[in-house]
């Protein structure tokens, strides 16, 4: 049996914990943490509390992925109408790959369908990575995904893509295989951006997180009972990690190269608030410096970290939490505008070439993924979210198999969530897209509050602190590009404070490390490619 919540939908009304108790817990006011893969006799107080959540954001599967091998037909019949045939490729076996390959059966696909996987595993859920499995609630085998409908797939884990070739319209593998598509799915992903350092990286007791094995490795590493853990990097997943070593009465010092975490998602003004919450659950917060170098022993074993502002801290683990590099490595020579960006796409999800051409057959999907959003101005955004990855899959999926007059756009607000130190803390929108900053509801005193995001005179963003009830509400203002500040009457409204700067950093060029080059003089011979540099 397998559960997944949808902490895009959760609001936290707890009828699941009241419902499922050995299931569902509530952390503070509003965090939910459970068990993705509880007992079989839970199951009857999981199906009730499934029907009792108030938003329907609580899933139990009802099938299994059967593997099979379809003959190949024909994609289409050539008319531009919708596919029912033919051979889909999925590149990326996770959370966008398995998602998408359910919506392919459900809109109708009846071909072939096979997903490729770099990872043995199954699809499986990231958020509990940084959270149960980490304190121990839960084994990491049980963040495994439900399927919530039977999915007819050829499944191929383990041996990741190495090349795509769209003249032959073949996928390249590890292994040597080659194998044809008539349209394929990019969903590749991310990977942790590991220390810079190899021999430092190397050292025992230095850790990532991102994938099964590695929050396996970094559970025994805390379970041993180290005297003290480093965090490197103070975004969502640092500051998760420092939450649940103090959960585990570890002592813990996170290093941030910013004015205080957080400040790269959501500006300064918030970030100091989610600083102010570190330090009074007992984190060492340094912010404002970063780390020089980490020290081993004689057996190769981490001892300390040499910060750049001359201090020590000793430490027998440390937790790696700089970002994420998008696995785009493979797509080099493709034909495709892949970079450090990661792959660029329309609004419907359609991969764009070197020349800025929309392809026909070849799709992108989840955190690989970098698309205009007409709500935000039609800049180009990739967003590493649970919400966006399958919203961003299900549009991909709907759009292989739809004619050009039935095909969605991808309109979905980026919605984002973080459970630490007791406080579930929602996002809608990009906060970062903003020049003014207002709290709206609540108390920042109290660690319960809504904050409004606003740019040029409209809202942009909201970010709620044990405050989701509200989440949908400042949703359709943002969609309906209603002003800033906001001027409406509701409950808990706040007059003491009028909007501020929001402190959010400078937004980044995303086209460092790929540049293009244009060759040719006559319009039929103009064309783009890129010219890499170090990633």
């Amino acid at each position: 049996m397998r559960v997944v919540i949808d902490l895009t939908r959760c609001q936290g009304y707890g009828q699941c914990a009241y419902l499922a108790p050995e299931v569902f817990t509530m952390h503070g006011d509003e965090a939910v943490a459970y068990d993705p893969e509880p007992d079989e006799a839970q199951r009857e107080h999981v199906l009730r509390a499934a029907a009792a959540c108030p938003v329907q954001a609580l899933h139990v599967d009802r099938n299994t992925m059967r593997h099979w091998t379809a003959p190949v037909r024909r994609l289409g019949d050539g008319s531009g109408g919708a596919v029912r045939d033919g051979h889909i490729v999925i590149v990326g076996g996770s959370l966008a790959g398995g998602r998408a390959a359910g919506v392919l059966r459900r809109e109708g696909f009846t071909g072939r369908l096979t997903v490729i996987g770099e990872e043995t595993h199954e699809p499986y859920d990231r958020p509990p990575l940084s959270k149960q499995i980490l304190t121990r609630r839960v084994p990491a085998a049980h963040a495994r995904l439900p399927r919530l409908r039977e999915v007819e797939a050829e499944w191929i884990p383990g041996n990741p893509a190495t090349g795509l070739d769209l003249s032959t319209k073949t996928v390249r593998l590890a292994d040597g295989r080659e194998v044809a598509f008539d349209r394929v799915l990019i969903a590749t992903g991310t990977r942790a951006r590991p220390w810079p350092h190899e021999a430092e990286a190397a050292l025992e007791g230095v850790h990532v997180l991102r994938t099964l094995e590695d929050a396996t490795g970094l559970r025994e590493a805390l379970a041993a009972g180290p005297e003290r853990v480093l965090v490197i990097g103070g975004g969502f997943t640092g500051s998760e990690v420092a939450s649940a070593c103090r959960e585990l009465g570890l002592p813990v010092t996170l290093v941030e190269r910013g004015p205080a975490p957080l400040v790269g998602a959501l500006g300064g003004v918030i970030g100091r608030i989610a600083g102010d919450i570190q330090r009074d659950h007992g984190v060492d917060l340094r912010c404002g410096v970063t780390v020089s170098s980490l020290e081993g022993d004689g057996a190769g074993r981490l001892r300390r970290a040499r910060l750049s502002d001359g201090s020590t801290v000793e430490a027998q683990v440390a937790v790696v939490a700089l970002g994420a590099v998008r696995n785009v490595e493979w797509l080099r020579g493709s034909g495709l505008a892949a970079g450090p960006w990661g792959v660029a796409c329309d609004a419907g999800c359609r991969a764009v070439d070197v020349n800025g051409l929309v392809t026909d057959d070849v799709f992108v999907a989840g955190d690989i993924a970098r698309f205009p959003h007409p709500v935000f101005h039609y800049q180009f955004m990739a967003l590493e979210h649970w919400g966006n990855a399958v919203a961003q899959a299900e549009v991909a999926a709907h759009n292989m198999v739809s004619d050009q007059a039935h095909r969605w756009p991808h309109l979905s607000l980026p919605v984002f969530w973080s459970s630490q130190f007791g406080v579930n803390i929602k996002s809608v929108g990009v906060p970062t897209l903003a020049d003014q900053l207002v709290v709206t509801q609540g108390s920042v005193s109290a660690r319960r509050f809504v904050a409004v995001y606003g740019y040029k005179g409209r809202i942009t963003a909201a970010v709620t602190f044990d405050q989701a009830i509200w989440l949908e509400f400042y949703q359709r203002l943002i969609e309906r590009a209603a002003p800033f500040p906001p001027d409406f009457r509701h409950v808990d409204m706040r007059r003491d404070t009028g909007p501020g700067p929001a402190e959010v950093p400078e937004r980044a060029l995303a086209g460092e490390g790929a540049t293009v080059v244009v060759t040719g003089h006559d319009p039929a011979e103009r064309s783009a490619s890129l010219l890499y540099g170090e990633l």
